[in-house]
C-alpha cells in the first residue's frame, strides 16, 4: 500500500527544491523529518508539510501505521513559469521568468 500528497505551483525553483528533495529520498519518515528540521533551505518547510500530509493520508485513508512508513518516491517537477518584464535603459525591457514547481511525495509501508 502507498499514499501520496502533491503540492502544486510552489513558488520555489525546481532546481532549488531538488536539492532538498534529494536529501530525504528513500529514508524513513521520522529520519526524513529530522533531516529537514536541520536543513537551512526555504524548500524544507514545504517538503516537511508535504511529508506530514502524505503520512496523514496513509493513516486516515489506508489505515497504515505511521511508524512503518518510508518515502518511496519524492520528486520536484517544473510548474508554470510566470513571465514578467522589467524596464531597462533607453525604453527597453528585459524578461524575468519566475519559476514554480510541483512537488510529489509517495509514502509506503515496509
Amino acid at each position: 500500500m502507498e499514499a501520496r500528497a502533491t503540492a502544486r505551483t510552489v513558488r520555489i525553483t525546481p532546481r532549488k527544491a531538488r536539492l532538498v528533495v534529494d536529501l530525504v529520498r528513500g529514508k524513513r519518515v521520522e529520519e526524513a523529518l529530522a533531516i529537514l528540521a536541520n536543513t537551512n533551505k526555504r524548500a524544507s518547510k514545504v517538503v516537511t508539510k508535504l511529508i506530514n500530509s502524505a503520512v496523514a493520508n496513509a493513516v486516515n485513508n489506508h489505515s497504515m501505521s505511521s511508524n512503518d512508513l518510508y518515502i518511496k518516491e519524492i520528486y520536484a517537477n517544473d510548474g508554470i513559469r510566470m513571465k514578467r518584464f522589467m524596464t531597462r535603459a533607453k525604453g527597453g525591457a528585459s524578461k524575468i521568468i519566475k519559476r514554480t514547481c510541483h512537488i510529489t511525495v509517495v509514502v509506503a509501508d515496509e
